[in-house]
């Protein structure tokens, strides 16, 4: 069945004049600006020294260790995509003009939207590659510059490091949308959601991989080294400090990149699915609903460069915050400058059927930006050591692990809420500003959530200087070159790191909920393309309320209540699946690294740890572990679509979405402020390291780790996996469906169903089997209290040798 507007797989129609082909245009030639300032930022950090060769060896280590994880788990993914990319083209439909002709056959739109999905999966993928080889590379010229005793060096090495991310980030996803929009103009919403869908898909492997990787790692070097041995994080006789820090390249570096890629993809597909409807529902050019999100991203990159460049601390400065902020905020002004110029000289203000719609656009980006702000202001206050939650969490540190515990997990919890209440916020403004048009304020809750990536470049950079900072800080660790004035730059540059880190997990998770709003609308108008005929769809187009008064979901109907419950419970499932897979890994690396301490002869400096066995390990059981949870978020929409209806689906998504954000946040904030409860232990109070309150920080810590880098962070892709799976499925969902508006399951509904609920069960079973590791003892201390005795006080080791070393990983 042909649709007119809006339905996704349906034709769009409108026309380009000269003006939206010189956006495109334009667009074109910013991405291809923005990859160009992305190499020369990479060549000038090669350019930069790489300190001793100590330094120079410890950094090979890290950087061979996260390619080589990063090869094993590329191979891993190629094998699951190649069913994907079958199940995309399969569920592919004709696309029809008007008119009745045919824009696409079948054979077309399955081919090019397998084709965008490869796309997607590629440019994701290579975002996530090139921020982690980035990082790996910039880490020990960051230590270097920090050695000689310039806190502005290290700053800028380590902040133009995440700017080489950045910009390739928003390069890749800029131009990879461009050209789908050039080459396909009015058939253009069919084949971006396949693009959306491979930039979502990799997201969530590179977020859950790496996240497992990344904790079982941290986890079980700090049960053993810090609580147990009482050395320093970074400490080179810990077997796992290695794999620690190539976790941090694998995990927040990768899987960031990729993760932020397919938010900034994501948001850009839902604006222009709804926007060709929206602007003809208020008598608008409807090519503008398509090309305005695309100018608006084309301004927003080249405000990042900016932001990216302004991003300079003065000689003498000791906050290295506050230089990240302003280029934070330069970006986000030339946003909103550069924006509201295009929606006030471009958009314009004449349509016949409502007033200022250019104010109302640029309305709808400021409240997105605004909202970037007001995340980021919740996300600093519930995890930086500065403010009281975590200083709470540190109070009650003194009285035991348990109510360290308890306060970061009221601290997280209440967190949620007021995260909820802002994008609430957001969203409520933003319909206010569509003046009654549904249509149009569902395409404004779209732009909402442009507005806030529309600084990715900088967001990227901001998430990526984190892990930089971190190894570069256990690079100064591990090399024992480090003391003074240097010491303290990269302990402020970790500290920093650290909150960069936290905030863009906020918007991260802010984004996917906006999102995945706005896809839901979407959801309902390609129903609507499906059921009803072209006339009918037509006429409800031409209203303020489009088709969503035609086709309610009502939760009053016990099959959709079905899928509302379904849909929340997705979320804890998918949460329980990846802090278990944690938990058995960090088991078996604790195992692995108390073998190596046993015999006494690392820590009496007879005796090389071995770094190999613990990559291996965290190698191994990640990629392991990531396919369970892949498969509950590609197959569980289709198991209620097929099994029970396509309004099930509906509710199931508007729960997964509710409980996703909640949870995600939650998991996301307590886990920072854990993080950061034990930071603030470690500087001195409470008093500092080795204390009874630090090792019960350490404890809390631990916890919070797989909350706030694997479960918490993989939320976000779930949340837009399913939303896309969903409305690639959906056509098919009612196509072999039965009774009045399809909402009866057919027997070949029934029987997809089934075939998908029993590779999911499958899958879940072998996961069960693997068995949890039995870590009994892996919070047993030695003899003679929480803290060991050892020869001379912590951190006062000499450095070991690790030259002979570069030859025993075996990731």
């Amino acid at each position: 069945m042909s649709t007119v507007l809006a339905s996704e797989g349906g034709y769009q129609s409108f026309s380009f004049r000269g003006g939206e082909w010189a956006v495109l245009a334009s667009c074109a030639l910013i991405a291809l600006i923005a990859l160009a300032v992305g190499l020369r930022l990479r060549r000038g950090v090669l350019r930069e020294d790489r300190g001793t060769p100590k330094m120079i060896e410890i950094s090979s280590l890290i950087h061979e260790g996260a390619l080589a994880y990063l090869r094993r788990q590329t191979r891993t993914i190629v094998v699951v995509l190649i069913p994907l990319a079958v199940v995309v083209f399969v569920t592919s439909v004709q696309v029809s003009r008007p008119d009745g002709s045919v824009a696409l056959s079948f054979w077309q739109s399955g081919l090019f939207r397998t084709l965008a999905f490869i796309a997607g999966c590629t440019l994701s993928g290579l975002t996530g590659y090139i921020g982690m080889t980035a990082a790996t590379q910039g880490n020990v010229r960051t230590a270097a510059a920090a050695r000689r005793g310039s806190l502005p060096d290290a700053l800028r090495v380590a902040f133009r490091t995440g700017g080489v991310a950045g910009m390739f980030t928003v390069g890749l996803g800029l131009l990879g949308a461009t050209i789908i929009i050039a080459a396909f103009q009015n058939t253009s919403s069919a084949i971006l959601v396949g693009f959306g869908f491979g930039g979502s898909l990799l997201a969530l492997f590179l977020r859950v991989g790496g996240g497992i990787f990344t904790k079982a790692a941290d986890v079980g070097a700090d049960l053993v080294g810090k609580v147990e041995k009482n050395i320093p994080e970074d400490d080179p006789r810990n077997p796992a400090t290695i794999a620690d820090n190539v976790g941090d390249n694998v995990g927040d570096c990768a899987g960031m990149a990729s993760d932020l890629f397919e938010s900034y993809e994501v948001t850009l597909v839902a604006s222009i699915i709804l926007g060709v409807a929206a602007f003809s529902s208020v008598g608008a050019n409807p090519a503008l609903g398509l090309i305005f999100p695309l100018a608006a991203r084309g301004i927003g990159v080249l405000a990042s460069i900016a932001g990216v460049y302004a991003v300079r601390a003065k000689p003498g400065a000791t906050d290295a915050l506050k230089p990240i902020n302003r280029g934070f905020l330069l970006a986000g002004v030339l946003t909103v400058l550069g924006t509201g110029a295009v929606a006030l000289l471009y958009v314009g203000n004449d349509a016949s059927r409502m007033s200022l719609v250019g104010w109302r656009v640029f309305g709808a980006v400021v409240v997105g930006l605004v909202l970037a702000q007001v995340v980021s202001r919740l996300t600093a206050y519930y995890t930086g050591t500065e403010h009281k939650p975590v200083q709470e969490i540190a109070d009650a540190a003194q009285t035991g692990p348990a109510t360290v515990v308890l306060s970061g997990t009221a601290s997280g919890l209440e967190s949620s809420v007021y995260a909820v209440i802002a994008i609430a916020l957001a969203i409520g403004v933003s319909l206010t500003l569509g003046g009654g048009n549904l249509q149009f304020s569902l395409y404004l809750v779209a732009l909402c959530g442009m507005g806030m990536l529309a600084t990715t470049g900088v967001v990227v950079s901001e998430d990526t200087f984190g892990p930089v900072s971190d190894n570069a800080a256990g690079i100064a660790e591990m090399s024992g070159e480090f003391n003074n004035e240097a010491q303290r730059i990269m302990v402020s540059l970790d500290a920093v790191g650290n909150t960069t880190k936290a905030v863009t997990k906020g918007f991260a998770i802010g984004s996917a909920v906006i999102a995945a709003v706005a896809l839901f609308a979407s959801f309902l108008q390609t129903a609507a393309g499906e059921i009803f005929t072209p006339a009918t769809l037509r006429s409800l187009l031409d209203g303020p309320r489009g088709v969503f008064d035609s086709l309610p979901i009502n939760v009053a109907d016990p099959k959709v209540f079905i899928g509302l419950l379904l849909g929340g419970a997705v979320p804890f499932l998918f949460s329980s699946l990846a802090i278990r897979a944690v938990s058995r890994t960090a088991g078996v690396v604790v195992r692995e690294v108390r073998s190596q301490f046993s015999d006494g002869g690392i820590m009496a400096g007879t005796k090389r740890p071995d770094y190999g066995p613990v990559i291996d390990i965290c190698t191994t059981a990640s990629l392991r572990e990531l396919t369970t949870p892949a498969l509950l978020a590609v197959l569980t929409p289709v198991v209620i679509g097929f099994g029970i209806g396509w309004t099930a689906l509906g509710a199931f998504l508007a729960a997964v979405i509710v409980t996703g954000q909640l949870l995600a946040n939650y998991l996301s904030n307590s886990g920072g402020a854990w993080d950061n409860a034990k930071k603030y232990i470690e500087d001195g109070n409470h008093g500092g390291k080795g204390s009874p309150a630090y090792v019960a920080a350490v404890i809390g810590d631990t916890i919070g780790d797989p909350f706030k880098d694997t479960a918490g962070p993989g939320l976000n892709p779930l949340i837009k996996v399913m939303n896309l799976v969903s409305l690639l499925i959906l056509p098919a969902i009612i196509s072999v469906a039965d009774g009045p508006h399809a909402l009866d399951p057919s027997g070949v509904s029934l029987a997809i169903a089934a075939g998908a609920l029993a590779v999911l069960v499958s899958a879940m079973v072998v996961s069960a089997r693997r068995g949890s590791i039995d870590i009994r003892g892996v919070l047993a201390l030695p003899e003679g209290g929480l803290v060991p005795e050892l020869p001379g006080e912590a951190g006062s080791h000499e450095a070991i040798d690790l030259t002979p070393l570069a030859g025993t990983h075996r990731g």
